[in-house]
C-alpha cells in the first residue's frame, strides 16, 4: 500500500473514509503525546490531552487549511490544550502544592530515568511559566522552526526568536539557582 500525505488523508477523511483518520493518529500520536507530557508532566493527563486533541481535530478537519502542515494544525491544538489544562489547574492548586507534587512524581520516560542531567532540565522546565516553555518544548524536544512554532502559538516569527532567547535564559538561571550546573559549566542553546 502506498503511504498517503497528510493533506491526501485529510481530504479522504472528510470524503467518509474513516480509516484515514486513523492513518494520521497512527503518524502523529506519539509527537502529540510527547509534547503533551512535556507540558503537563503527568502521564495520565497526556493521554487525555492526546486523544481529546484528537477527537477535537477530527471534529474541525474541514478548518484544516492544507497550506501548512497538519503536524503544526494539531501541535497547535494540543499545546493550546495543555496550556488551558495549566491555568485550571492552577485555579485549583497553590504554587507550593504544585511544586511538590511535581518533585514527586515519578519520571515517566525511561530516558530520563537514566540520566540525571535530563531529568534536572526536566525539573527545571516545570518551574518555568507556561509561554516559556512551550516554546522551549517545541524547538529543542520537537525540533520545530521559528516559523512552525509561530504558527502553532499564533506568534510572529520575531515574537517566538525573542520568546525563545528569554527562555533559554531564564531555563539557564533557574539550572544555576538550583545547583543543576555552575555559572560557567553550562550554555543552553
Amino acid at each position: 500500500m502506498i503511504e498517503q500525505d497528510d493533506p491526501t488523508l485529510v481530504r479522504q477523511c472528510l470524503e467518509g473514509q474513516r480509516d484515514a483518520y486513523g492513518a494520521l493518529i497512527a503518524r502523529h500520536h506519539k509527537a502529540v503525546f510527547n509534547v503533551a507530557l512535556r507540558m503537563v508532566k503527568d502521564y495520565q493527563e497526556a493521554q487525555d490531552l492526546t486523544q481529546g486533541t484528537f477527537v477535537k481535530a477530527y471534529e474541525r478537519l474541514e478548518t484544516f487549511d492544507a497550506r501548512h502542515k497538519f503536524f503544526s494544525w494539531i501541535y497547535r491544538m494540543v499545546v493550546n490544550e495543555a496550556l488551558n489544562l495549566i491555568k485550571r489547574r492552577r485555579r485549583f492548586e497553590g504554587l507550593d502544592e504544585r511544586a511538590d507534587y511535581l518533585a514527586q512524581a515519578p519520571t515517566i520516560e525511561q530516558e530520563y530515568e537514566e540520566s540525571e542531567m535530563s531529568r534536572n532540565v526536566q525539573n527545571a522546565l516545570m518551574n518555568l511559566g507556561i509561554d516559556h516553555r512551550a516554546v522551549i518544548v517545541l524547538k529543542h524536544f520537537e525540533n520545530l522552526s521559528y516559523e512552525e512554532i509561530g504558527y502553532i502559538l499564533d506568534l510572529p516569527e520575531k515574537t517566538v526568536k525573542s520568546r525563545l532567547f528569554t527562555a533559554r535564559q531564564a531555563l539557564k538561571d533557574i539550572m544555576i539557582k538550583k545547583g543543576y550546573v555552575k555559572h560557567e559549566q553550562r550554555q543552553i542553546h
